[in-house]
């Protein structure tokens, strides 16, 4: 995927931090409302360019954790007090738990049932006694309707613009396609067009809740402002 590879640097264009401030408000609330005593130290799993991370950071000791090096790059620039690791969220062991784990939209990325049940194992494993994982894909089954958005912004090095198209070819399995174009132009330079395209999962309520108790999490369903499905686990 060449946005988080060769395209990564252009990250804050695509995505700017700014745009995550209510957001993450809303997963602090979440994290803090359902872990008792409140926690202190946090997991990302997926943290990609670290917008997420650039408001948790001041509530809680954070580890970021991603399966790309560039954009760890990305984050170390913004977050460059946080803890920052390579890993896939599908098998890393840390040797440690935390009192909490958050693994925002990276999860989208696990495309069949077996990634997603790894990926919430690995925050399992984490995740201490008494402590809460949240989730938080862009889709379950009930909610996805194909879609079109666009975005991007100027910036110091040039500007980004891009077109993102939400498809599911096939409803009958757990897997929807998310097409980008995407026109670059920097400074000085001809501009470009890159395409990307992303395969990702697509899961039922009573999927990812029995996941989340195969593992061994007390699961709960939440619904954030703009009525997107949540998923938190509560390690007994």
């Amino acid at each position: 995927m060449r946005l988080y590879s060769e395209l990564a640097p252009w990250w804050p264009l695509v995505s700017p931090p700014e745009e995550y401030v209510e957001d993450a408000a809303f997963y602090r609330q979440c994290l803090i409302s359902h872990c008792n005593p409140a926690p202190e130290s946090l997991l990302e799993l997926g943290s990609g360019g670290g917008n997420n991370a650039s408001y948790l950071k001041a509530h809680f000791r954070m580890t970021l954790v991603d399966l790309s090096e560039q954009m760890l790059t990305v984050s170390r620039a913004l977050n460059p007090d946080c803890e920052h690791l390579q890993g896939d969220m599908r098998s890393v062991r840390l040797g440690r738990v935390f009192d909490a784990v958050f693994i925002h939209d990276a999860i989208v990325y696990m495309a069949t049932t077996d990634d997603l049940r790894r990926a919430i194992d690995t925050a399992f494993q984490h995740c201490r006694p008494g402590g809460v994982a949240l989730f938080v894909p862009d889709f379950t089954r009930e909610t996805f309707r194909p879609s079109t958005d666009h975005g991007g912004c100027d910036g110091a090095r040039g500007s980004l613009r891009y077109l993102e198209w939400s498809v599911d070819p096939d409803p009958q399995d757990n897997q929807y396609t998310v097409y980008y174009a995407i026109i670059l132009r920097e400074n000085g330079q001809p501009v470009r067009y890159y395409h990307d395209e992303h395969l990702e999962g697509l899961f039922s309520r009573d999927e990812w809740t029995r996941l989340l108790a195969d593992v061994g999490f007390d699961p709960k369903l939440i619904r954030d402002p703009e009525s997107r499905d949540l998923f938190l686990g509560k390690r007994p």
